[in-house]
């Protein structure tokens, strides 16, 4: 069954035109552009495309053409993608030069929800693909946990426990991104040292445990002499959230048993270490 687009935070009638089935009053508004004077959306969220989907859909629009109009807002002398990347890759791999769209003034903001709402109502993003697209939402354009998930239609707590979900090593972010872990199985990871972060993710995929199973073994695996733990209390945890919602990427503060630690800002890409660098040097006041 479909899901149900969420349209929270959309410009009237945005959010009916990701509907599998839009009114006919949108599909009238439909005209046809010509493909060379497309760009792809600099704010989408997905990162790998499946090639057999696509290719099953290439051949569809072989036959039947492109049935359903993507959806674009003028750029330049152009037009830039912001709905129905699948569907201009399959009519480009087809040979189409025109492909029907649907026009819209949308802002940058708007463009990054409509990409992520797209998305996620077809389940085609992993959770860190969620994750970083949020963050965006929070870096680049100053939103907070709650606008985010206003605005995308989802929990405030959704929203915070995927980003937390950055703060894992790059290679169990990888197995994220690549279907091998489950956001429920990851979760558990998060706060684990690296080296024992990626043994159990390894272990869950390989031993195929289920989320219940990996948040067990990893309790057993932060039950750690007294000597050898690292303790963050309620206090340092509110402050880490705190830091995190600030800056708009994960926060990890580390407290030693002398009174002494770290604090680490964990960033994915430059754009997002200049955002941190931006605020921390703006004047006070």
């Amino acid at each position: 069954m479909a899901k149900t687009v969420k349209k929270r935070g959309l410009g009237k009638g945005l959010g009916a035109l990701l509907s599998d089935s839009p009114a006919p009053e949108l599909m009238a508004q439909a005209s046809t552009v010509p493909i060379s004077k497309i760009r792809p959306n600099r704010y989408q969220p997905r990162s790998h495309f499946d090639d057999a989907e696509l290719e099953s859909l290439t051949e569809s629009v072989r036959r039947e053409g492109v049935l359903m109009p993507i959806l674009l807002r003028p750029a330049g002398d152009g037009y830039e993608l912001i709905a129905g990347e699948r569907r201009w890759r399959a009519a480009q791999a087809a040979g189409l030069l025109e492909i029907p769209a649907i026009v819209r003034e949308v802002d940058d903001l708007q463009a990054l929800e409509l990409a992520i709402i797209e998305n996620e109502q077809r389940d085609d993003l992993t959770a860190i693909e969620s994750a970083r697209a949020y963050q965006q939402m929070m870096e680049e354009f100053g939103c907070t946990q709650q606008e985010v998930a206003d605005r995308i239609g989802v929990s405030r707590m959704q929203v915070s426990n995927l980003i937390r979900l950055l703060q894992l090593p790059e290679s169990v972010q990888k197995m994220i991104e690549n279907r091998e872990l489950t956001m429920g199985q990851a979760r558990p990871l998060v706060g684990l040292d690296a080296s024992r972060a990626e043994e159990l993710a390894h272990a869950c995929v390989k031993q195929g445990w289920s989320a219940r199973e990996m948040e067990r073994h990893a309790k057993q695996a932060g039950k750690r002499p007294a000597s050898a733990r690292r303790k963050t209390d309620a206090d340092v945890a509110a402050l880490q959230d705190e830091l995190t919602r600030a800056l708009g990427l994960p926060v990890e503060i580390r407290v030693r048993k002398n009174g002494s630690g770290e604090m680490r800002i964990r960033y994915t890409r430059p754009a997002e270490l200049d955002g941190v660098l931006r605020r921390l040097r703006r004047p006070a006041g």
